[in-house]
């Protein structure tokens, strides 16, 4: 196995170009698991821990930039008013030590079914900025993901930004597992409110061959929420509304059995996330309403 340790960007696309089959690694945290267990064995590792670039996030007036090797840590830290979801997601990561090591562009790279920053990026309506030597292009966080463990990435390509739009309204993310820590989701779900738009998004994770969004619950809830005028009136969601939200989530999973669950438990546990964080988030709207009406 060779080991390539470019200096630059520039340096680590001239060598994927060189090399299409070079597994890149930047915190190592998945990577070097198949590599312990010999479960991967490719010719060349591509270091990426030298590009200072990855490791930077940019705020700017609507959206953020966030370099693929910012650490989940730092996500928590920095960027929870901006991306409050992402920023619950990234507490559910493991442990410390890999959250101080860990980056959504490993997550993305992997695009495991069961990666804890998918739900919250789908939810978000993430773009992933990808480039090679050819050129850079960005891709829609809905076309990312082609297939189990799959992603949209040409051979040549590496993953360098994901542009995330701030939060103009409340987020959620909901991981159910074994334990609190160290464990892979059995389940996994995302949402957000837009009041801007008067939409809202949802991503589920480990229910389905990739990460996926709920459409028909999204379509449902959007509905229900502009015909009963709740983005105005600041209403409680009605529990029918709910559970039919909650139906629709667990009809978009397409779940196996494994050691970690059956597939019917998990289109059940969606369910329950799902209308459970639909009532955090709803209520976050509404006292965020109640606040800025008792301020005006």
């Amino acid at each position: 196995m060779d080991f390539l340790r470019p200096a630059s960007w520039q340096e680590a696309l001239a060598a994927k170009a060189e090399h299409p089959a070079a597994v890149p690694i930047a915190g190592g945290t998945d990577v070097m698991v198949e590599i312990n267990f010999d479960h991967r064995r490719p010719e060349h590792l591509l270091d990426l821990n030298r590009i200072a670039d990855l490791y930077e996030w940019e705020v700017g007036e609507e959206s953020v930039r966030l370099g693929a090797s910012v650490p989940y840590t730092q996500i928590m830290e920095n960027l929870r008013a901006e991306l409050p979801g992402l920023a619950l997601a990234s507490r559910t990561v493991a442990s410390p030590q890999i959250r101080n090591r860990g980056g959504v562009g490993g997550n993305l790279g992997t695009a495991s079914p069961a990666g804890d920053a998918h739900p919250a990026l789908l939810a978000a309506g993430a773009e992933v900025e990808v480039e090679s030597v050819r050129g850079s292009r960005r891709i829609p966080i809905d076309a990312f993901f082609t297939g189990v463990k799959r992603n949209a990435l040409a051979a040549d390509e590496l993953i360098k930004w994901v542009h995330i739009a701030k939060a103009d309204g409340p987020q959620q993310f909901s991981k159910v597992g074994t334990r609190n820590a160290m464990v892979i989701a059995v389940c996994a779900f995302g949402l957000a409110l837009h009041p801007a738009t008067r939409t809202v998004r949802t991503g589920i994770g480990s229910a389905a061959p990739t990460p996926v969004r709920a459409k028909a619950a999204e379509e449902f809830l959007n509905a229900a929420l502009e015909e009963g005028g709740f983005w105005d009136n600041g209403r409680i969601v009605p529990p029918s509304v709910a559970a039919q939200f909650a139906q629709l989530c667990s009809g978009a999973c397409n779940p196996i059995d494994d050691v970690r669950g059956t597939a019917g438990y998990r289109r059940h546990a969606v369910g329950v996330v799902a209308r459970r964080t639909l009532a955090w988030t709803w209520e976050s709207y509404r006292g965020a309403r109640r606040v800025t009406e008792g301020a005006a």
